[in-house]
């Protein structure tokens, strides 16, 4: 769950990759993953779709027990509200989902009035997306 994730945690990433267009979505999931590399395109074994996923720094230390990168991936269920507007998460979100504008390489992001499923703030609005 991102309320899960430190800052800490993911302090020694580079970039994010997005697979789609998240400017047309209010809100991704956002999970810690254990994988084998510091980038690359990560397998995905959810339902749904991953949209995207953040590549670590060279100074990233994997797990001494296994060796692996957490890392974070970015997705989306099938019954989430880019896809079933009407549904479960008409309004509010998944405790995993975060507004992808308020995403950067190091930082959680965080909930916002459009990821909940309300009206966009004129002032939310004017907020840049960056990919």
């Amino acid at each position: 769950m991102s309320a899960l994730i430190e800052e800490a945690e993911i302090a020694h990433e580079a970039e994010i990759v997005w697979l789609e267009d998240v400017g047309r979505l209010d809100y991704v999931r956002q999970s810690l993953d254990r994988l084998p590399t510091r980038r690359g395109k990560p397998a995905y074994h959810r339902d749904g779709r991953m949209v995207g996923y953040a590549q670590l720094g060279p100074h990233a230390k994997p797990s001494r027990s296994s060796g692996t990168f957490r890392r974070r991936v970015f997705w989306l269920l099938p019954h989430d509200r880019d896809t079933a507007p009407g549904g479960l998460y008409a309004t509010g979100a998944p405790a995993e989902a975060v507004d992808p504008r308020t995403l950067a390489p190091g930082s959680k992001g965080r909930k916002t009035e459009r990821s909940e499923g309300g009206t966009c703030s004129s002032s939310a609005q004017e907020l840049p997306l960056r990919l």
